[in-house]
């Protein structure tokens, strides 16, 4: 996989204070589970009670199936979701929909370990 640009120009730069990397994100990354909104309404439907406003639940299902999750598991237990929702079930690509999801996921890894390196950093000082 190639270096996105900003981090292509991060390196070309010689930018080499500690600071969180694409790698780092990567390597804290544990466990990546996907599924659809319509598969965890299933998973759930014996336990949850369901309110629509339209007769029989209308276009829900499938609209929930336009809905994808990406939960990733770090190193450490903690949580992070991304979502991706396709307007048009013609446009819907399940293995788009799951790239979109993690995309958005690894963004909320970031903050997070810039966090935790900040915390390292002002204890070492």
């Amino acid at each position: 996989m190639q270096a996105d640009p900003i981090e292509q120009e991060i390196q070309a730069k010689g930018l080499t204070a500690p600071r969180v990397t694409p790698a780092d994100i990567e390597a804290a990354i544990d466990t990546e589970v996907y599924f659809t909104a319509q598969h965890g309404v299933r998973g759930a439907a014996e336990r949850m009670e369901l309110h629509s406003r339209s007769p029989g639940g209308g276009a829900l299902m499938g609209s929930l199936g336009l809905l994808t999750f990406c939960v990733l598991v770090l190193r450490n237990g903690f949580t992070v979701t991304g979502e991706s929702a396709c307007a048009s079930a013609d446009n819907f690509d399940a293995e788009l929909g799951r790239k979109i999801a993690r995309q958005n996921a690894v963004a909320k890894v970031s903050p997070l370990l810039g966090y935790e390196l900040r915390s390292k950093l002002a204890a070492q000082a």
